[in-house]
C-alpha cells in the first residue's frame, strides 16, 4: 500500500498549454465532465475505483510516463493530462507515446463499500476516486439505487417475503 502511495504521490498535472492533442471525431456514450471550466483544477491524488456507483464525472484523464516513452517534463515523473470529453481523452491516449488508457475521475456522494468479499456497506459520504472509463456502464446512483442493490444481493426466498427477517 505504501508503494501505491508513494507512485501516486509522483504524478503531476500537465497543463493543456504545454500539450497539444489533435482530438478525432468520435462517437461515445460517456457523459461529459460535469463543470467543464474545472476540468484540470482537481487534485492528482484521488481514491481508486470502488465504489460501485457514481454520481458524477469530473474530468477524463491520460497518465503518461516518461519511461514508456514519453516526453519527460520533470525529472521522470508520471503526469496527467485533463479533458472534458471522453472522445478527446481517447484521442490523446491513442496519439501518445507513453501514454495509458483513458480514466475517469468522478464524484461520489455515497457510494458501497465492500471491505471484504461479499460485505457491502453503504457509506454516506461524498468522496473523489478514478475509475477506469467502464465503470461508467455502472448504474448513475439514484433516490433507490442502493436499495436495489441489496434487494438484488437477498436470496431469492427472503425478496417476496420482505427479508430476512421474516424466513423461519
Amino acid at each position: 500500500m505504501a508503494e501505491r502511495f508513494k507512485y501516486i504521490a509522483r504524478r503531476k498535472l500537465i497543463h493543456r498549454e504545454s500539450c497539444r492533442a489533435s482530438v478525432l471525431h468520435l462517437s461515445d456514450s460517456y457523459p461529459d465532465a460535469v463543470e467543464p471550466d474545472l476540468v484540470g483544477t482537481y487534485s492528482a491524488l484521488a481514491k481508486v475505483g470502488g465504489g460501485y456507483v457514481w454520481d458524477d464525472v469530473l474530468e477524463y484523464r491520460v497518465w503518461w510516463h516518461p519511461e514508456r516513452g514519453s516526453r519527460d517534463l520533470e525529472d521522470s515523473g508520471d503526469y496527467y493530462y485533463p479533458f472534458a470529453t471522453y472522445a478527446e481523452t481517447l484521442a490523446f491516449s491513442q496519439s501518445t507515446a507513453g501514454a495509458e488508457a483513458p480514466l475517469v475521475l468522478i464524484l461520489q456522494r455515497e457510494y458501497l463499500a465492500e471491505p471484504n468479499p461479499g460485505e457491502f456497506l453503504h457509506v454516506k459520504q461524498e468522496r473523489i476516486t478514478e475509475w477506469s472509463v467502464e465503470f461508467l456502464t455502472r448504474p448513475r446512483r439514484t433516490q433507490n439505487t442502493t436499495l436495489i442493490f441489496f434487494h438484488q444481493m437477498l436470496p431469492q426466498s427472503a425478496r417476496h417475503t420482505g427479508g430476512l427477517a421474516n424466513q423461519k
